[in-house]
């Protein structure tokens, strides 16, 4: 879209953006947590020790055909099998509900829309901060990063901060093992439904992985094999892990 539509919404949005800032009408609430940990096999496994217990959480690895120099990449490659950290995080917007109610009743779909999409871009650019805030300074292990908002925007920092759902991790039922880790629906108000999706919707969350070679990857398609390996180390059912990972099936 470009053009006069394109700089009629702009402006429309940047409207809607005073009012929110001068109005006070929206709240941002985040948490992040770090935990040390290894690699197990696909696996990693978290060390609580205030609790004296282990987190496994259990990752999805590539197969798909590359070639010979290309490995197939599961997100557990990315930490040390002899002894490493990983880090979560939870951030929503919240207080959207009783604007969008207003714009209903005046059947005003285009605000509707226009407000949960800028709440959207709020959530994204809270997580986005929030990842810069733990590169510099609560993990540190980039304490010197000065990048501009051009490499930001391409990722050129170091790390990065998958999310359950999405292609490197596709199954969206590690959420709730995420949201326990992090105490997340009591420090945030975030909830999660029964399909795991996140209350309020605009919300990200997922983890912290700070090794230098960390990359983004999909998963893609995965075979039977994968499928029975993953049930097993999740202690699911076949149905059940068909179920979390039906997208990715052959």
């Amino acid at each position: 879209m470009v053009g006069e539509s394109a700089q009629s919404l702009y402006n429309d949005a940047v409207a809607m953006l005073e009012k929110i800032v001068s109005e006070k009408w929206l709240t941002a609430k985040g948490v992040c947590g770090f935990w040390p940990c290894a690699r197990d096999g696909d696996d990693v496994e978290l060390y609580l020790t205030e609790e004296e217990r282990h987190v496994r959480l259990p990752f999805l690895r590539q197969q798909i055909r590359k070639s010979r120099d290309r490995a197939n990449y599961c997100l557990a490659d990315f930490i040390d099998p002899d002894g490493d950290w990983i880090g979560g995080f939870a951030v929503g917007i919240h207080g959207i509900e009783p604007h969008l109610e207003r714009f209903r009743a005046g059947h005003d779909d285009y605000s509707d829309i226009l407000l949960k999409a800028l709440a959207d871009r709020f959530a994204e650019a809270f997580a986005e901060r929030l990842h810069q805030h733990v590169r510099t300074t609560l993990w540190g292990y980039a304490p010197g990063e000065q990048l501009t908002n051009e490499a930001l925007i391409r990722e050129e920092y170091r790390g990065i901060r998958p999310a359950p759902g999405y292609p490197a991790c596709p199954d969206h039922s590690l959420k709730p093992i995420l949201f326990e880790l992090l105490d997340a629906t009591a420090k945030t108000g975030i909830t999660l439904t029964e399909s795991y999706a996140m209350l309020p919707t605009a919300a990200v969350s997922g983890f912290y992985f700070g090794h230098p070679q960390a990359e983004y990857f999909g998963v893609a398609r995965i075979g039977r094999d994968q499928v029975e390996d993953y049930a097993a180390r999740r202690g699911a059912d076949i149905p059940t892990a068909e179920r979390w990972l039906r997208p990715n099936l052959d």
